[in-house]
């Protein structure tokens, strides 16, 4: 990392190191803004008829809440580790387009920053309020957004915002597929990259062809607002299922934009830990592209609602179904990779195998949908919510907490407190349970999501509750970082062999450094688990 000090060398900075941290820094803390949106939603609703905010409030809430954790918190904490590893993965000096890199940095705090703006600028646009945040749900369905039914300036906020996340992740997704492409280390061939670092390239790629559709579902919502045409207005000839399509043509890649990461890194812990190879190395690299692929031929499960007719219903219902096929592969290399393994209990183990459990209950919950009929009970219920929690909470999430206890003595030098660690997992993983898990529940009970409140006829006020209570255990758990143990010497000096040189403060056990993983040099490389000796 550069030796540069001082704010004005953070400002300034190039090095994917520092960039790969001011990514990590800023998306820990929208994660942490959007987890507060969270648990007031969660309050809101712990009881029948609930008035801690009013009905305004909430929608631009879970609008927000949305919208920063999709946008500003998993996204981004995949970057910090795209920018961060995969130069060392790969045995680059750093990215392709450094000054790109920083760009697409600056843009993505400008973009968050103009979104969260909005909870304080009313007066500014005289609403007769402070909040203008935007209220149409992170999904922007119109005609909702339509200026005649959204008049004030929160969906301006909300589509002028994204377009900008959207310029930022362009700008880093063609940036990384060059760096992996013409940037390899002499002798790495495609199927030495680590799995990390092929996922990631799946993922650019999709960012690449992905946003160019949100982008454009943006400008005509622009325009629709600002300079009067109507592309989803049906009044004039439009049509809001232009919207649909255009959204979840984009919004169904986004879930694995969002998940593809946190594979990759599960695939970087397991073998890690199992102290063996990664089982079925070529599968696994095959399977993350296969869904890649096939990720674009499932959007419109999400529209079985809208009256499409009975062939899309069925292409996409099939579609929809095979695409479980190469992600049930991934989970089987995963549990071959620790069958028989000499296992380490670590932390980044824990939440490692804890992303499995969880993606695979999301997985099951998730195949409900590819059934138009069972779909069509389940739409706009809390059995939606339920679902996609448990596939970016308990997947994503999960995942990412894995790779940050993993790589942190990599890009911090110090180790995380592992007894700590655990207890951040098991609150965590109780935790994200009792607060998704009843929603299933309340889902099938007939409860629709984004609603304020409920009646206490529906008898769902005890379910209610205990999701709140499991809310505020994941608050719990990740309201400050654990406590790190002693920092280490970065130099390789003194730690060879496993002897302690006596002019050395390094005094890790040889069993935490020594290895084989495909985690920093490739496939089956040589590597020092832990960050003192690198």
């Amino acid at each position: 990392m550069s030796d540069a000090k001082g704010f004005m060398s953070w400002l300034t900075t190039t090095d994917h190191k520092r960039i790969g941290l001011l990514y990590f820094w800023t998306a820990f803390t929208f994660f942490l803004i959007g987890g507060l949106e969270a648990v007031v939603i969660r309050v809101q609703l712990a009881q029948p008829n609930g008035h801690v905010v009013s009905a305004e409030m909430f929608n631009q809430l879970f609008t927000m809440h949305g919208t920063t954790m999709v946008f500003l918190a998993l996204m981004p904490l995949s970057s910090a580790f795209f920018n961060y590893i995969i130069p060392l993965q790969i045995g680059a000096r750093d990215v392709a387009f450094p000054r790109l890199n920083a760009f697409s940095f600056w843009l993505l705090l400008l973009g968050g920053l103009l979104l969260n703006a909005s909870w304080l600028a009313g007066p500014l646009f005289h609403a007769g309020m402070l909040s203008v945040a935007p209220d149409g749900g992170w999904f922007g369905y119109a005609n909702l957004t339509e200026r005649q039914f959204s008049p004030g300036p929160n969906i301006d906020f909300w589509q002028l915002g994204l377009q900008t996340l959207g310029i930022s992740s362009l700008a880093a997704g063609f940036n990384f597929i060059v760096t992996i492409l013409n940037l390899r280390a002499p002798g790495m061939t495609m199927m030495r990259l680590p799995v990390f670092t092929w996922m990631t390239l799946v993922t650019q790629f999709i960012i690449i062809t992905a946003f160019p559709v949100i982008t454009a579902a943006l400008v005509f919502l622009m325009f629709d607002r600002l300079f009067g045409t109507h592309f989803y207005l049906t009044s004039a000839g439009g049509t809001p299922i232009l919207w649909q399509h255009l959204f979840w043509l984009f919004g169904h890649p986004e879930v694995y934009i969002l998940i593809l990461p946190a594979m990759g890194v599960v695939s970087e812990v397991l073998p890690t830990f199992a102290r063996k190879p990664l089982f079925g190395y070529t599968v696994v690299v095959y399977s993350g592209v296969l869904i890649g692929l096939m990720g674009w031929g499932v959007w419109s499960h999400h529209m079985f609602s809208v009256g499409l007719g009975p062939i899309a219903d069925s292409v996409f219902s099939a579609t929809t179904m095979l695409i479980a096929i190469p992600t049930g592969v991934k989970i089987f290399n995963w549990i071959g990779t620790l069958w028989g393994g000499d296992v380490r209990g670590t932390t980044a183990l824990h939440f490692a195998v804890g992303f499995i459990a969880m993606f695979i209950i999301g997985g099951l919950s998730g195949v409900s949908h590819a059934s138009p009929p069972a779909d069509l009970q389940q739409t706009d219920t809390y059995y939606v919510v339920a679902h996609f929690h448990y596939v970016l909470f308990g997947g994503t999430v999960l995942g990412l907490f894995a790779g940050i206890y993993y790589w942190w003595p990599k890009m911090t030098g110090r180790l995380l407190n592992e007894p700590l660690g655990k207890w951040h997992f098991w609150l965590q993983l109780v935790g994200m349970n009792l607060a998704f898990f009843p929603m299933h529940l309340i889902g099938l009970l007939g409860m629709p999501r984004r609603v304020y409140t409920y009646a206490p006829e529906l008898g769902l006020g005890a379910l209610n509750l205990v999701s709140t209570i499991g809310a505020f255990l994941i608050s719990v758990s990740i309201r400050r970082p654990p406590t790190t143990s002693p920092s280490f010497p970065r130099s390789r000096a003194g730690c060879r062999g496993g002897r302690r040189n006596t002019t050395s403060r390094c005094k890790i056990p040889r069993r935490h450094r020594l290895g084989r993983s495909t985690s920093l040099e490739g496939r089956g490389g040589r590597w020092w688990r832990r960050a003192a000796c690198r």
